[in-house]
């Protein structure tokens, strides 16, 4: 197998029809698994896995580990973003969410505007990029790869980000 990923690394097509045939059952077992667990159209789940795997060939290191199951994490990676973007459409609306106490004075759009931007400018630029990435709908590894960051260091500015929120929230400028 370590052969026909080498091959295929390097451009060989046949090499790559032979792993993707080779890695097909249990790649196509996985995206079956997290369609039926997730709820998520399992066809759509397969093409993101392949997605992964074929996205990863080029930088696999055949000297670390099992080539092999390098792939597969990865397709199992990219899976998984899909799925966790797919839960982000269905989300409630904040409109749905019974956030009145959070309205803006008045109910203005300029307000509301107003409130975000102040919010916005006293976040630090890296918390501001951050919030930047997540709101374009962007997962929190790939936020990290944007940004040059691991999906951790991600998290951390998220948590920043929530505090500050939860205190400039009580603050009576903006909202009732």
């Amino acid at each position: 197998m370590n052969a026909c990923i080498r091959r295929a690394r390097e451009g060989d097509q046949s090499a790559k029809r032979k792993l993707v045939e080779t890695l097909r059952p249990r790649i196509a077992k996985m995206a079956a698994y997290y369609g039926r667990i997730c709820g998520e159209d399992p066809d759509d789940l397969l093409q993101e896995a392949w997605l992964g795997l074929l996205e990863a060939l080029p930088e696999v290191d055949m000297k670390i580990g099992t080539p092999e199951q390098y792939l597969i994490t990865r397709a199992r990676w990219k899976l998984l973003d899909a799925v966790k973007r797919a839960k982000v459409r269905r989300c409630a609306s904040l409109d749905d969410a019974g956030l009145e106490h959070l309205t803006p004075v008045g109910s203005d759009g300029a307000v509301a505007s107003a409130c975000v931007s102040e919010f916005v400018g006293e976040l630090k630029t890296t918390q501001r990029e951050v919030l930047y990435c997540l709101l374009a709908g962007l997962t929190w590894r790939e936020a990290g790869e944007k940004l040059g960051c691991a999906s951790a260091n991600i998290a951390y500015h998220v948590r920043q980000i929530r505090r500050r929120y939860e205190e400039w929230s009580e603050e009576p400028a903006c909202f009732v």
